[in-house]
């Protein structure tokens, strides 16, 4: 099985890790709306501008430039005392991120901040030569973390420059998953751009052996387990009657239908499928989120208790477990009642750029997944760099360097860096990745039970956990002290 799951969330303590817990104190100054709605209606409120970026920043021989998209949103900006807000663009469409990034629209009055939303090199219409950009290694050798950081570094030197008033204020960086890698190198590697970063669920230890490489799974399998009375279970007995049923023609065909796919499956796409179902489940658990959402996928409230509610019983005959498995991705894949047929070969909303992402993960986010089918719900996996390296030559034509993050980044050697808050919720898998602990007294972690992937960036609603709500409050404080303690040596310096 392979893992293409996208990567893709004052002050109460400064001191242990602050887990939010239900009924903590008071939410403070921050005034969230609870409108039950979970995308706030943003889609006309910000300007869409471009910037010439160059394609290589390291190099002085190759002039080529492309343009960079970025979202600006200045209704409550102000030039006294005010802030930038600077989302770190992830693997996808920037409009897409945008829309689904509530938080910065909900806290851009209190913090007085212009909100600019940068798109990442190769992803949405920031494509450094246009069609061909994913042609093959040649052109996609500028896909990486670095220029994408310096991309940002450019942008903010270009509004600093150019935009009135902007050239004196602090910026802060958020991002969500990949996007809160982001944020959280951009302020390790350009601490002078950025006075702090804001990085919501994002696994910046998910490298080498730095966590161990089953954590992932087994964070899954305990959604699934606390969703719902013998779900993990009936999940973890299907994969043996997937291989018991594809063994002959006739299953197969059965299968075919069972599942209701849109092609007919070969003995060759089994693997594939059971790789599709897997990955469904993985997404499930990173947007167990406490409303109706259309952040991957148009879904319920609480998504795996729906789910979970047609596997209760793995103790039924392989075709009964099978059609069980079949209405419980059909929640995942239906809920609108549109799709004629389930396809295997998508798991996400298009607006996530797939093949960029395959190319980074073959490069540089090299990240180790294993399962052991006793400790998670999963088939027996092992992580084996050299078949992956293969796999990934095969593809690409460039081999995966597992080493350079942590060589670039630092690993889990970060105590020199300050002001990142990173945040996580305990539903969502990729916080086994992440800082759960504080480091320092402003290398904060915020931990949010009840809380899926990067829900704390989410638009406000009335159904979020009392965790989350105060998370933001907490997240806020840390940012209006960055801002502060930014003008206070401004005027000192003066």
């Amino acid at each position: 099985m392979g893992c293409r799951a996208l990567l893709l969330l004052p002050f109460l303590s400064l001191g242990a890790a602050t887990t939010i817990r239900s009924g903590l104190k008071t939410l403070g100054s921050l005034h969230m709306p609870t409108n039950p709605t979970s995308d706030p209606a943003v889609a006309n409120n910000y300007s869409v501008l471009y910037f010439q970026q160059k394609v290589d920043h390291f190099g002085f021989s190759d002039t080529r430039t492309f343009k960079q998209r970025y979202l600006i949103a200045d209704q409550h900006w102000q030039t006294n005392g005010g802030s930038i807000l600077l989302y770190t663009g992830n693997e996808g469409d920037i409009t897409w991120f945008c829309n689904n990034t509530g938080f910065m629209w909900e806290v851009a009055e209190e913090l007085k901040a212009m909100l600019v939303f940068a798109e990442h090199r190769y992803y949405g219409e920031s494509l450094p030569f246009g069609e061909d950009s994913f042609k093959d290694s040649q052109h996609l050798n500028f896909l990486t973390s670095e220029q994408a950081l310096a991309d940002f570094a450019e942008l903010i030197r270009h509004l600093r420059r150019t935009i009135p008033g902007a050239g004196n204020q602090p910026v802060i960086a958020i991002g969500g998953s990949y996007g809160g890698m982001l944020a959280a190198w951009f302020r390790m590697k350009y601490p002078h751009s950025v006075v702090g970063a804001l990085a919501a669920s994002a696994p910046i230890w998910q490298f080498e052996d730095l966590v161990p490489c089953g954590i992932f799974m087994k964070i899954v399998t305990e959604d699934f387990r606390k969703s719902g009375p013998h779900c993990a279970e009936s999940i973890r007995r299907s994969w043996g009657a997937i291989n018991r049923l594809s063994s002959t023609g006739g299953g197969l065909q059965w299968l075919t239908k069972a599942l209701h796919l849109c092609s007919p499956l070969s003995s060759e796409d089994i693997s594939y499928l059971k790789e599709w179902i897997s990955e469904t489940w993985l997404n499930l658990a990173m947007v167990d989120y406490p409303y109706e959402a259309n952040f991957l996928q148009p879904l319920p409230a609480w998504p795996i208790k729906v789910v979970c509610q047609y596997l209760k019983n793995p103790n039924v005959s392989d075709t009964v477990l099978l059609q069980n498995i079949f209405q419980a991705l059909n929640i995942y894949y239906n809920y609108s009642g549109q799709a004629q047929c389930l396809n295997i070969s998508q798991t996400a909303t298009s607006s996530l750029g797939s093949v960029g992402w395959s190319y980074q993960s073959c490069t540089e986010m090299v990240m180790p997944f294993c399962a052991n089918g006793v400790d998670d719900m999963f088939e027996t996996y092992q992580w084996d760099l050299e078949k992956f390296s293969h796999d990934c030559f095969s593809q690409w034509g460039v081999k995966p360097r597992p080493h350079w993050i942590t060589t670039l980044y630092g690993g889990k050697n970060i105590s020199s860096h300050s002001n990142i808050i990173f945040s996580n919720g305990d539903l969502d898998p990729w916080s086994g990745g992440g800082v759960t602990k504080d480091i320092t007294d402003t290398l904060v972690a915020i931990n949010i039970p009840g809380g899926a992937h990067h829900l704390d960036l989410r638009a406000s609603t009335a159904f979020d956990p009392s965790t989350v709500l105060l998370s933001r409050s907490l997240e806020v404080k840390h940012m209006k002290k960055w801002i502060a303690d930014f003008y206070q040596n401004a005027r000192r310096q003066s």
